[in-house]
């Protein structure tokens, strides 16, 4: 069952960011551009995520226009810190141009990738 965390949704001009729970996980849902004028918009709830204890981070990519090296970066560093924190970050849904991205860069080579959200959240050991 789907639990709302309380101030979900983060707006800077071109992204808006929304976050629930789900079981043990985080759901992180970007929606619009990832830029470097646009990060912290993102970067943010993901570590207030860890912060407060939830190391599976489910990203939904499926609203993400737009990744550049800067947003590329903010994954990353949260990768980092959920792995410090005995967890991960999912990737799932992403729109063609920005699997492009990770696909270029070898990133996503080190993040776990799925289709879609459910087949991310079915994956989930707490679920």
């Amino acid at each position: 069952m789907d639990r709302g965390m309380p101030g979900s949704t983060s707006h800077r001009g071109r992204l808006t960011v929304d976050v629930r729970r789900h079981g043990g996980s985080a759901v992180i849902t970007p929606e619009g551009e990832l830029d470097h004028h646009t990060a912290d918009v993102l970067r943010v709830p993901l570590e207030r995520c860890v912060e407060d204890g939830c190391g599976r981070l489910v990203v939904d990519c499926s609203r993400l226009e737009f990744c550049d090296s800067t947003g590329l970066n903010v994954l990353l560093g949260a990768r980092l810190k959920a792995e410090a924190a005995g967890g991960g970050v999912h990737l799932a849904g992403m729109l063609p141009l920005v699997a492009r991205v990770f696909e270029i860069t070898g990133a996503g080579a080190v993040f776990t990738v799925h289709d879609s959200l459910a087949d991310a959240l079915a994956e989930s050991p707490d679920s």
